[in-house]
C-alpha cells in the first residue's frame, strides 16, 4: 500500500496505530500482504445482517432462478472510505451476496469472489449466477457476488458539473472531469481501493483465502488483487484479459475500436455470406460490406443505432450472430427504398423486417425487442438533448462517473490532445465501422498518480487465463501480452471464436483444465494451451478465421488482408466527398 506522510510525528504516529508499517529495508524478508483486518480496526467486528436479495436491473424470471440457488443472502458491509486512511472515520457501503452451495467438509475449498468487468458493472448477482452456470464448481466454493465501490447498491458515484456554453469538446470534457475531481468521494473509486475491500470481504466471511473469477475489466481487478494480496489468492480465473502488462488501461481501450472492425468483417460478414439462403445479401463478404457502406453504415444516424443496439451487442455473445445478420441486411434492403420517414419510423420498419427473418429463436427475438427498445430510448434522448442546445441558461448535469473514474484513475493516460487528435484521424482509416462512435477519452483530462503493483515472481500465484481469438472487447493481443507479462500464468485460447466471457464454454478443451484447476491446483503442463470454437448459430461446423494456431498461441493480425480490403472501400466510397481542404490538410474529409 502507497503511505502518504502528512504531519511528521502525529501522521506517522496515526499511521502505526491504524496497522501501517514502515517500509522494510534492503535486504529484508518479502513484503508480506497488507493486514486488511488490523487496517480496518473496529469495522472487522461489525455485525454482518444478512437479507434476501434484490437485483436491480435483472429480469424477474432471472431473479427466479436465482433465488433457487442454496443460500443466497445479501448484506451490506462497512468499509474505509480510503485504505490508505482507515482510521479517518469515513466509511462506505459495500454490497455483497453469498451463496451457501460448497459440500461440508473436506471436499469444501472456501469462497470464490465473481466480478463481470465494466469497470462499473454491478458483481451482486455473480455469486448466484456462477453457482447456476458452473454447478460442479459450487460444489466446492461457495461463490460471492459483490457490486464493488461505486457501483449499484453500494455506495454510488455520481458526478456533477456545470454545462459550459462553449461548443468545444475540449471545454466541455475538461468541465466534465473538473466537476467530478470536486466530489470529495471521487479518489477513492479506484481498483486499488476494490482489492482492499474484497480482501476484507474474505476477513469478514473468516476466510483464509479467496479464490476469483474476472471476467473482462474483473481480469484487471483480479491481477492488481494477486499482486498485492499474493498469499491470500486460492485460485484465479481471468477470462477475457485486459492488457495488464501495461501501466494503466489505455491500450485495452486503443485496441477496442479496431478489434470491433475486425469481428465485424472477418467473422460476421463471412458468416453471412455463407448463408444466403437466410439473409440474401449474396455470397461475398467484401459485397455486402460494400453495400451496408452504400447504406450509409455506421456514418448515418440509423446505421449507428442498429451497430450499436444488435451488431455490437452480438460480438459479446456470438450466439446471436442470426439476430446481428438480420439487423445488417434489413439495414441494407431499408436503404433500396427512398423514405421520408423520420429516424423512429425507420427504426420500427427495419426491426419489422428483422423479425420477418427464417428462424429467429426466442432468444433473439428476446435480444430484437431489447435491441429495439434501446435504440428508441436513444433517438429520443438524442431529441432531448437537441432542445437542450438551444437554451441559452447553463445547466447542471449530473452523471454515474464510476465507469471513467476508474479507468482513468488507475494509471495516467496520455494527455496530449493532439495525440488524441491523430488517434481519432487514424480510426476513420483503420477502423471505419467503429469510428463514427469514438470520441477524445474522459481520461486524456483526468490527472492520477496511481498505478498497480508489479506481480512478485516469488509470490504471484498460479493462475489461469481464457481469452477468445477475436473478442472485439479486450482484444486477443491484449490477453497474449498479460499471459506473457504475469508470472506463473496459464493461457487458454480459443481459436476461431468471438464472444467475450469465456468460461464456461461448454466443450472438454476449454473448461476441463479449469474445473481440474479449481479442484486440484493443478495448471497444464505448457504455457499456452489452444482450443477450437463452437459452430457459429445454425452452421455444423466451425469455419477457419482471423489468424493461425500454433503452439497454443493464436498468430493474428489486427489489420487483416479482409479488413484492409474493407477499409479501401469505405475510402473509396468517401472519396467522391473529399474536398480540396482535406487534401491540404492531409486529414479525412469527414473530420
Amino acid at each position: 500500500m502507497r503511505k502518504y506522510f502528512r504531519g511528521g510525528i502525529a501522521a506517522l504516529t496515526g499511521m502505526l496505530a491504524a496497522g501501517l508499517v514502515l517500509a522494510p529495508a534492503a535486504g529484508a524478508a518479502p513484503k508480506q500482504d497488507p493486514d486488511t483486518a488490523k487496517l480496518a480496526g473496529a469495522l472487522t467486528t461489525q455485525k454482518i445482517n444478512w437479507e434476501e436479495c434484490a437485483f436491480p436491473g435483472v429480469a424477474e424470471a432471472t431473479v427466479a432462478k436465482f433465488k433457487t440457488v442454496k443460500g443466497l443472502a445479501c448484506a451490506t458491509v462497512q468499509v474505509p472510505r480510503d485504505w490508505h486512511d482507515p482510521a479517518d472515520g469515513n466509511t462506505i457501503g459495500i454490497r455483497v451476496s453469498k451463496t451457501e452451495t460448497a459440500y461440508k467438509g473436506t471436499s469444501r475449498q472456501g469462497i470464490a469472489l465473481v466480478n463481470p468487468g465494466g469497470p462499473g458493472g454491478s458483481g451482486l448477482p455473480w455469486g448466484a449466477a456462477m453457482a447456476l452456470r458452473a454447478p460442479v464448481l459450487a460444489g466446492q466454493y461457495d461463490f460471492i457476488g459483490f457490486d464493488p465501490r461505486g457501483v449499484g447498491l453500494s455506495t454510488p458515484l455520481t458526478c456533477s458539473y456545470t454545462v459550459p456554453t462553449s461548443t468545444d469538446v475540449n471545454v466541455l470534457n475538461k468541465a466534465k472531469v473538473d466537476g467530478c475531481l470536486q466530489n470529495p468521494l471521487t479518489k477513492f473509486i479506484t481498483t486499488e481501493q476494490t482489492t482492499y475491500d474484497m480482501d476484507f470481504i474474505r476477513v469478514l466471511l473468516g476466510e483464509k483465502k479467496t479464490s476469483y473469477i474476472g471476467y473482462s475489466y474483473g481480469t484487471w481487478l483480479g491481477t492488481w488483487y494477486a499482486a498485492t494480496f499474493p498469499a491470500k489468492v486460492h485460485r484465479m480465473l481471468l477470462d477475457s484479459a485486459v492488457d495488464a502488462s501495461q501501466s494503466t488501461l489505455e491500450n485495452t481501450w486503443n485496441l477496442q475500436p479496431r478489434t470491433r472492425d475486425r469481428q465485424f468483417q472477418e467473422a460476421l460478414l463471412p458468416f453471412m455470406a455463407r448463408d444466403n439462403a437466410r439473409y440474401g445479401q449474396g455470397t461475398d463478404p467484401m459485397e455486402i460490406r460494400r453495400n451496408w457502406e452504400k447504406a450509409g453504415g455506421t456514418r448515418e444516424f440509423v446505421g449507428q443505432l442498429f451497430a450499436a443496439w444488435f451488431v455490437i451487442p452480438a460480438m459479446y455473445d456470438t450466439s446471436q450472430y442470426h439476430a446481428a445478420a438480420s439487423a445488417v441486411a434489413s439495414v441494407i434492403d431499408a436503404s433500396k427504398t427512398p423514405s421520408t420517414a423520420t429516424d423512429s419510423e425507420k427504426v420500427e420498419r427495419i426491426v419489422a423486417k428483422m423479425l420477418t427473418t427464417p428462424d429467429l429463436t426466442a432468444e433473439n427475438k428476446e435480444f430484437i425487442a431489447k435491441g429495439k427498445q434501446n435504440a428508441l430510448a436513444a433517438l429520443a434522448k438524442k431529441e432531448r438533448v437537441a432542445v437542450k442546445a438551444t437554451t441559452a441558461a447553463a445547466e447542471v448535469e449530473t452523471w454515474d462517473a464510476t465507469f471513467e473514474a476508474i479507468r482513468c484513475q488507475d494509471g495516467q493516460w496520455n494527455q496530449n490532445l493532439h495525440y488524441w487528435n491523430y488517434w481519432l484521424a487514424d480510426l476513420t482509416v483503420n477502423a471505419p465501422f467503429i469510428a463514427p462512435f469514438m470520441s477524445t477519452p474522459l481520461c486524456a483530462y483526468w490527472p492520477t498518480k496511481n498505478s498497480m503493483p508489479k506481480p512478485d515472481k516469488k509470490t504471484f500465484p498460479r493462475i489461469m487465463m481464457a481469452q477468445a481469438e477475436l473478442d472485439a472487447a479486450t482484444a486477443y493481443e491484449g490477453g497474449l501480452a498479460t499471459a506473457k507479462s504475469l508470472p506463473n500464468a496459464k493461457l487458454i485460447s480459443v481459436d476461431n471464436e468471438g464472444s467475450h466471457g469465456i468460461f464456461p464454454y461448454n466443450t472438454d478443451c476449454v473448461d476441463d483444465p479449469i474445473v481440474f484447476y479449481f479442484q486440484t491446483g493443478a495448471t497444464p503442463r505448457k504455457q499456452f494451451t489452444g482450443c477450437q470454437g463452437v459452430p457459429l448459430p445454425h452452421e455444423d461446423k466451425t469455419y477457419e478465421v482471423g489468424g493461425k494456431m500454433t503452439n497454443g498461441k493464436i498468430k493474428i493480425k489486427m489489420i487483416t488482408p479482409a479488413v484492409r480490403e474493407a477499409n479501401k472501400i469505405v475510402r473509396d466510397l468517401l472519396s467522391g466527398s473529399t474536398t480540396a481542404a482535406a487534401d491540404e490538410s492531409g486529414l479525412p474529409a469527414n473530420l
